[in-house]
């Protein structure tokens, strides 16, 4: 830990608010519930105070990952060997006619309700996908038939060397599950702006609210899980395939095929990362050899 003593000092001192803790338990920050410490936690709360952190980071040479709400991640039992920033505390949200600017901690399900709100539609796709602004823009995540890229219009972010750009419409390379920041890693999004259209706040209200029911019945959201855990294979449902594997229910210690929807796996209580790590690597195994088809995970592993 020698190694961050002069980060966390500089933190500490500086101007900006940001909350810097050791040891912290990554378990804590994932929808899975899994993984162990992070050597330095740090939580900034104005982008000045993300931007000063990352200066920090790359001017001492430390590695650093970036972390929203955890939704998609699955963190080894021995924990991250660097820094994690998180971006929750960046979560402001504002509406200016029909667009809603949102920063990259806001969670989606916020986004969602500010726009309902504002009455303004083509969002409600979203209300119930448990992950933040940055994170969904950086996957391109998206339900119910919609998709990020159907309502961002502008990005702005960090570059390699911590310089601020805007990136616009078809620059963010959006594709299934994927985007320009998937491509390039060291950039950071800070904030993104989404252009939605005009409607009636009592019917997008009912439209979200019928998915919330439809997420309910169909999903195990009782248990913590980094919701489908595949990625759709091109003429194929993942998760149908794992069911027709007789995979339904299958466990590898406390961690499982869902009963309820067989493309999620789920943690049932207490399952640790190598749990989680062997029936992804079983599923994987099991519907190649019964379809000839390759899963590919969609959940980002950290070891």
């Amino acid at each position: 830990m020698e190694q961050y003593h002069d980060l966390i000092l500089a933190l500490q001192q500086a101007a900006h608010e940001i909350e810097v803790r050791e040891n912290e338990c990554m378990a804590q920050h994932t929808t899975f519930a899994i993984g162990g410490p992070a050597d330095v936690f740090i939580s900034p709360k104005t982008q000045e105070g993300l931007r000063y952190t990352i200066a920090c980071l790359r001017e001492r040479e430390l590695p650093y990952l970036m972390l929203g709400n955890g939704s998609n991640m699955l963190v080894a039992d021995a924990g991250v060997r660097s820094a994690v920033v998180c971006t929750t505390g960046l979560d402001e949200v504002h509406i200016d006619g029909d667009k809603v600017i949102a920063e990259a901690g806001a969670l989606l399900s916020r986004v969602a309700r500010c726009a309902q709100h504002a009455g303004l539609t083509g969002a409600e796709f979203a209300g119930g996908i448990p992950g933040s602004l940055g994170g969904a823009v950086f996957m391109n995540a998206g339900a119910y038939d919609g998709q990020m890229q159907a309502i961002v219009q502008q990005t702005e972010y960090l570059d390699a060397a911590g310089e601020l750009h805007l990136l616009e419409g078809e620059a963010h390379r959006f594709d299934y599950r994927s985007s320009i920041f998937r491509e390039q890693p060291d950039w950071i999004v800070l904030r993104s702006e989404l252009k939605l259209q005009a409607g009636d706040p009592t019917e997008i209200l009912s439209k979200m609210n019928d998915f919330a029911q439809r997420r309910r019945t169909k999903q195990p959201l009782n248990f913590p899980s980094a919701g489908s855990t595949f990625k759709r294979p091109q003429g194929h449902f993942a998760g149908q395939m794992i069911e027709e594997c007789g995979l339904k229910g299958f466990a590898v210690g406390a961690a499982q095929v869902s009963e309820k929807h067989a493309g999620f796996l789920i943690n049932r209580g207490g399952a640790t990362c190598d749990d989680m790590l062997r029936l992804i690597e079983t599923v994987q195994q099991r519907v190649h050899e019964k379809f000839g088809v390759e899963l590919e995970c969609e959940v980002r592993i950290i070891r």
